[in-house]
């Protein structure tokens, strides 16, 4: 994340939090936020078992394996990086207790189900989203437009099915886009297809339209 961006993030969050909203909208509670996770995926491995909630100092949650902190004074998560612990289960909806997160990592684990079309709603200042290596599958969720300030967007190796969403391409700030190895169909929005390189789209037969192809319907 780039030092601006996060200087922006920063300022702007804690008026976004402590301003009345839509109904959507939660009160921040980290540790209501990890507590929540931990009880919600199974832990075959035990990586999540030093995730303790008896101390409720303030920064006691960032010493947690996978956690960091925006300060290590305060339990307020900054980044959530479960990637590769081995944990089942389903996207966490207590993930809306850490609205000010900006990186969510759960990659390379035995997670399913759908993307909760919520999730942006949940975590509305993402900058980084990698589900990748999962066993993720429905649709993509057009409400992933929902987040923003996203730059990486990763979702390769599920079982995601159907149309990329149009809505996608209004991600202005995305730099990096692998939506590979699914079972995504029809046709690449043109202005992704323009932007994005042949291999963020790749391991999807279904798929038509540049960088793919020249155009729905021929080679």
């Amino acid at each position: 994340m780039s030092p601006l961006l996060l200087l922006l993030l920063a300022l702007a969050l804690p008026l976004a939090l402590s301003t009345p909203g839509s109904a959507s909208e939660t009160q921040e509670d980290d540790l209501r936020c990890l507590h929540g996770v931990k009880s919600a995926l199974k832990d075959p491995d035990g990586r999540l078992s030093s995730w303790t909630f008896g101390n409720t100092s303030a920064g006691a949650v960032c010493e947690f394996p996978g956690i960091t902190c925006w300060n290590p004074q305060e339990s307020r998560v900054l980044e959530l990086s479960l990637a590769g612990f081995g944990v089942q289960g389903n996207v966490p909806s207590a993930l809306k207790y850490c609205r000010s997160s900006t990186s969510l990592d759960l990659s390379k684990n035995a997670l399913e189900g759908p993307i909760p079309p919520a999730l942006c709603d949940w975590l509305p200042f993402l900058v980084n989203l990698d589900l990748s290596g999962n066993r993720f599958s429905g649709p993509l969720p057009s409400e992933l437009v929902n987040c923003r300030f996203l730059n990486s967007l990763k979702l390769s190796h599920n079982n995601f099915s159907g149309q990329i969403p149009a809505s996608l391409s209004r991600l202005v700030r995305l730099k990096s886009l692998d939506l590979s190895e699914n079972r995504l169909d029809g046709q690449i929005p043109p202005q992704l297809g323009a932007t994005f390189p042949k291999e963020s789209f790749s391991g999807n037969p279904g798929l038509c339209g540049r960088p793919v192809s020249s155009r729905c319907g021929r080679d």
